[in-house]
């Protein structure tokens, strides 16, 4: 298969709340249109578990501001692509329920999504990309036309998450994993800098009821059906 006109760069925004699948489509619609994954949420994970293991208050803003302008994150291609903190392969380490935890507080921090997003931004205009996060399509490229809203109900993604866990051999409790997500997305929609959100010029697509496959073929089709003649 050829790959998509990349001039300018074709950028894919997918939004949602954590749960609903984001980085598996988000993945695989990359790979459908030949395009790079950008995994945003990751790399406010990676500042997550830099401020942990150096004891930072996730509530501190002034040195998380710090930590972030002394942090440098990569991505390595690859399958799955891992991500790098300070040059450290952090790609599994950052995946617990703690470190999703303090990655939702640190992304509360405004100078933190500065940086971030201008990272984003740059690594986006270089080569196009499919992006997931909460804030894709209104914060970080706000003027691409194919951004998406993944949802689910919070017991679906509650039971998604769990299941997760278990298959890394983690210790989870089901109530916990959904208390925790209901925190989480109280947190994410009501910051005050870059809430989860979507308005009219996203397409929302409910995956509680709908396959993997489902989702992708329906983010797909529509993104190629815009840009072919």
């Amino acid at each position: 298969m050829a790959p998509l006109d990349m001039t300018p760069p074709l950028i894919v925004a997918i939004d949602g709340p954590s749960g609903v699948g984001k980085t598996t489509t988000s993945k695989r619609v990359a790979h459908d249109l030949q395009l790079p994954h950008i995994d945003t949420g990751a790399m406010y994970r990676a500042i997550g578990l830099a401020a942990v293991r150096r004891g930072i208050s996730v509530h501190d803003a002034d040195a998380l501001e710090r930590l972030t302008a002394q942090t440098t994150i990569d991505f390595v291609p690859g399958e799955p692509p891992h991500i790098l903190l300070d040059g450290e392969d952090v790609t599994s380490l950052i995946r617990t329920p703690e470190i999703s935890m303090a990655a939702s507080h640190v992304s509360a921090v405004p100078a933190v999504r500065r940086a971030l997003v201008r990272l984003q931004q740059e690594l986006g205009r270089r080569n196009g990309g499919v992006l997931e996060g909460r804030d894709i399509g209104t914060k970080v490229f706000p003027e691409t036309p194919h951004k998406f809203f993944l949802t689910a109900r919070p017991e679906v993604r509650a039971q998604r998450r769990y299941k997760e866990l278990i298959a890394k051999n983690q210790p989870a409790d089901y109530d916990t994993v959904l208390a925790e997500a209901v925190q989480r997305d109280r947190q994410d929609s009501t910051r005050a800098d870059s809430p989860l959100t979507f308005d009219d010029s996203y397409t929302v697509i409910d995956t509680s009821d709908l396959t993997m496959d489902e989702v992708i073929a329906r983010i797909v089709d529509r993104v190629r059906c815009s840009i072919l003649p």
